[in-house]
């Protein structure tokens, strides 16, 4: 009789301790719910009826390697299609990224099922074999807020309206005809950030976004035109091949062309052969008009050539509010012949200084006088310098002797100091 009694204790105290887990408020399950991988958080469907109707109630559905790396193709199917046939209620969020993922016509039937239950962010990255023709059925999700494609083909129905609620686009490795992107940009009156990675099917980059806000862009063009762009704040362009501007018309400045409609940019990354782009044409010594909030620049510049240096210099002069700065020499040998003298950064720029300059990092620095000549005038030039970062490249020898020479540099900032980073 004791050992029934004790047994019978044992067993009350896992029942209310069970109990307890059966009766949390459903605000608090929901939370706990939201941590867990969506593999686990469907298990808790045995704990009692609560967490089970809880379970069949997460908004965001996150398929990915690290949920289900172990499951076979087959098996992650199955899971995926469970999921979503008891799944109760709006999908907030669908994710599904694998590596061994290929695209099949599961997921056209997920994408279908999806369309119907008005998901505000998808993010389909298929990792394997040719891209995915994304279905026609998706371009019905008007209410979708993101949107996220990696190794896919975009081709919409001519029915087609755009996305009237998406705010943020990201598509890596994704192919889309020139009328295609045109068509899909300026039918996302709503988009604010806008991210293009290593797309093809267009060499035009035609931006019409009147609330963009950030744009990211790494590949390849021809051209790149942004209109109605008067919100945007913050611009990241690395152009990936070598632009032979002798083919340009010299009288088009795609220096001036590119910033007229950037009067809030606040920040802008300058990489690849992006700069060699913006230095087409007849360079001005200052833009037309002066990016007013520009605190934060970053350059790739290839300090030989005299028209990257031009048009260097034009967008500093132009940038009255910059505070940081940071400036990645290249010395890769370009096509084009550079047979004109660079003339001094001091010679050129007497009366210009940065009034509000404090934090400058110069990367991959090879010695040259070039080089030497801009840091010279940074020092001279910027009364409220603190740190001005240099990082050698790695065919540099001498390293200590170059050390030398900057720190006897003339600064106009008695707080500045000079960091110097081992290659």
């Amino acid at each position: 009789m004791a050992k029934r009694g004790k047994l019978s204790k044992s067993c009350t105290k896992r029942n209310m301790e069970l109990d307890r887990i059966s009766n949390l408020p459903s605000d608090v399950i929901g939370k706990i719910l939201s941590f867990l991988p969506i593999k686990e958080a469907v298990k808790t469907s045995i704990l009692s009826s609560k967490w089970r109707f809880q379970s069949a109630m997460l908004p965001h559905l996150v398929f990915d390697d690290q949920c289900f790396s172990t499951q076979n193709h087959k098996t992650f199917e199955n899971i995926v299609d469970q999921v979503l046939l008891l799944h109760i209620g709006p999908i907030h969020t669908f994710k599904l990224s694998r590596p061994d993922l290929p695209a099949t016509s599961e997921i056209d039937r997920w994408i279908r099922h999806l369309s119907r239950n008005s998901v505000n962010e998808l993010i389909l990255h298929i990792w394997k074999g040719d891209p995915y023709k994304i279905p026609s059925c998706l371009f019905s999700c008007q209410d979708m807020v993101h949107l996220e494609l990696y190794n896919c083909s975009l081709k919409p129905p001519s029915t087609c309206k755009g996305f009237r609620s998406l705010k943020s686009l990201c598509i890596d490795e994704v192919t889309m005809a020139q009328d295609v992107f045109d068509n899909v940009i300026v039918s996302c009156p709503l988009l604010e950030r806008l991210t293009l990675t290593n797309c093809c099917g267009f060499t035009h980059v035609k931006i019409h976004a009147p609330n963009l806000k950030f744009f990211h862009f790494e590949g390849l063009f021809e051209h790149v035109t942004l209109e109605n762009t008067l919100s945007l704040a913050e611009v990241y362009i690395y152009l990936d091949f070598d632009y032979d501007r002798r083919q340009a018309p010299a009288s088009y400045c795609h220096l001036i062309k590119f910033f007229v409609h950037l009067p809030h940019i606040r920040r802008l990354t300058i990489q690849g052969y992006f700069l060699q782009y913006l230095a087409v044409g007849a360079l001005p010594g200052k833009l037309p008009k002066p990016c007013l909030y520009l605190s934060f620049l970053s350059i790739d510049i290839y300090f030989s050539d005299p028209c990257e240096v031009l048009a260097a210099q034009c967008l500093l002069r132009s940038s009255p509010a910059l505070q940081e700065l940071e400036i990645m020499a290249n010395h890769e040998n370009q096509d084009q012949a550079v047979n004109v003298e660079v003339k001094s950064w001091l010679d050129a720029n007497q009366n210009w200084s940065f009034t509000q300059l404090r934090l400058v990092k110069i990367t991959s620095f090879s010695g040259s006088e070039a080089e030497l000549d801009f840091i010279k005038f940074l020092l001279s030039s910027s009364p409220l310098l603190e740190i001005l970062t240099v990082k050698p490249a790695a065919s540099v020898v001498d390293s200590l002797e170059l050390l030398k020479r900057l720190i006897r540099f003339r600064r106009a900032s008695v707080h500045s100091e000079i960091v110097y980073l081992e290659p």
